[in-house]
């Protein structure tokens, strides 16, 4: 049996009432964090998978334990060129899908 429930809405109206319509500043920038938290969570668990410290993977990849830190935690994005050099030390890839 399916329950109705009224304390579920649509998501899009809820980013629309904190953040502002698509295409706003605002939300353009909840995009960005939602983003950069995101890449910062795979690259933290594939991390962890690879049982590898932030330190050796700072060395692999020629940067600073903190500056691994703080794109772990979302608060700085690298460049396209670190990020696929971070993604191969750690055995990932980026798959398009078949379209």
């Amino acid at each position: 049996m399916q329950e109705n429930r009224k304390d579920i809405g649509d998501f899009d109206k809820v980013l629309d009432t904190l953040y502002g319509k698509p295409g706003t500043p605002e939300r353009s920038e909840f995009r960005r964090e939602a983003y950069s938290y995101c890449v910062g969570s795979i690259i933290h668990d594939a991390r962890k998978r690879e049982k590898m410290t932030q330190q050796e993977l700072a060395e692999r990849v020629g940067t600073t334990k903190s500056y691994i830190s703080r794109i772990e935690t979302g608060n700085v994005e690298p460049s396209a060129g670190l990020f696929l050099n971070i993604l191969s030390t750690l055995g990932l890839s980026i798959v398009s899908p078949i379209r």
